[in-house]
């Protein structure tokens, strides 16, 4: 039944009713009208409106729980469906929604991916530039300063000591920024020693306490998956030592049900559901890029956990 003719027959079903009640009750009206056959066609009129209210929410019900689903829904977040049963227009509305759903979280994907792909591209090329240009400028450059400092006479090489400590110090920042933006030493040592190198040098940067906890029997993963992994632990790195207020952090990664499972927890101040910033989304649409799945809890005693749930798929022979 169409919802047209749900609604008409609702409706004339309460009309059917109450002209029953009028043809055989023993009522009649006045003229003018006494009080009490007012109350009885008040009372009446009352009683249709109620039941005309009550069996239209009954015949709209499927049309809120699709208004409240797609007031809820996020493409970050896949899989919300809304059961479709029966038929009729209600039931084909709701099936057009999932489908559509399906294709905007598919496209979402793909989308994301792409965006991705593009940014570690670039990552690499200005990490590349920055260690064949700016690094071996700036090592030519403590070199000049040292045969300078060597041949100068005092109080002007002790000046240029300082100089010299100076572009150190900025070269080693710039050799920073570079493993930040492409770990060599994923590609060479493996996630494990990757991320090792990442607490360790966050560790040294935010005097944070960071305790380590990985699986020696953990499988090899796709290359991408692997750099999800990474990302996701740096990304929730920088949010602890940017917003949570922390002393200590727990960065784990274990081999579970045929999964890789990361969790980032730290003892801060929490953080809202609904405070979520670019860089959680970003996360959200790493894990869509492998099919992971990213939850953000209240962790054991207080502060968040961030958990990264990987399928463990193989490197293909």
């Amino acid at each position: 039944m169409s919802l047209f003719w749900r609604i008409f027959g609702l409706n004339a079903v309460v009309l059917g009713t109450a002209t029953a009640l009028l043809l055989w009750a023993p009522v009649t009206v006045s003229v003018p009208v006494v009080l009490t056959e007012a109350v009885i066609l008040v009372g009446g009129l009352v009683i249709m409106l109620v039941a005309n209210a009550a069996l239209l929410r009954f015949g709209l019900a499927p049309l809120d729980r699709l208004a409240r689903l797609m007031t809820t829904v996020d493409l970050l977040r896949p899989g919300q469906r809304l059961p479709a049963g029966g038929h009729g227009e209600v039931a084909e509305v709701i099936r057009t929604f999932n489908a559509m759903l399906e294709r905007l979280e598919a496209e979402r994907a793909a989308s994301s991916a792409r965006v991705l792909l593009a940014q570690e591209a670039e990552r690499r090329r200005i990490a590349q530039e920055l260690h064949d240009e700016v690094g071996q400028s700036m090592t030519a450059i403590l070199l000049s300063l040292k045969r300078s400092a060597d041949e100068a006479d005092e109080p002007l090489r002790g000046e240029l000591q300082q100089v010299q400590e100076i572009t150190r110090g900025s070269l080693d920042e710039v050799r920073r920024l570079v493993r930040r933006l492409r770990p060599g030493v994923l590609d060479d040592l493996g996630l494990v020693s990757a991320l090792i190198s990442l607490t360790t040098d966050f560790a040294a940067h935010t005097g944070l306490r960071v305790l380590r906890h990985f699986d020696a029997d953990l499988p090899a993963l796709e290359p991408e998956a692997e750099l999800v992994l990474y990302r996701v632990t740096q990304e929730s790195l920088t949010n602890v030592a940017r917003h949570a207020d922390a002393e200590r952090v727990e960065v784990s990664l274990r081999h579970a049900d045929g999964t890789v499972v990361l969790a980032v927890c730290d003892d801060g101040r929490g953080m809202a559901a609904s405070c979520e910033g670019a860089g959680i989304r970003g996360m959200r649409e790493r894990a869509l890029l492998i099919g992971a799945t990213l939850d953000i809890t209240p962790a054991p005693r207080t502060g968040t956990q961030i958990r990264l749930t990987v399928p463990a798929v193989r490197k293909q022979s």
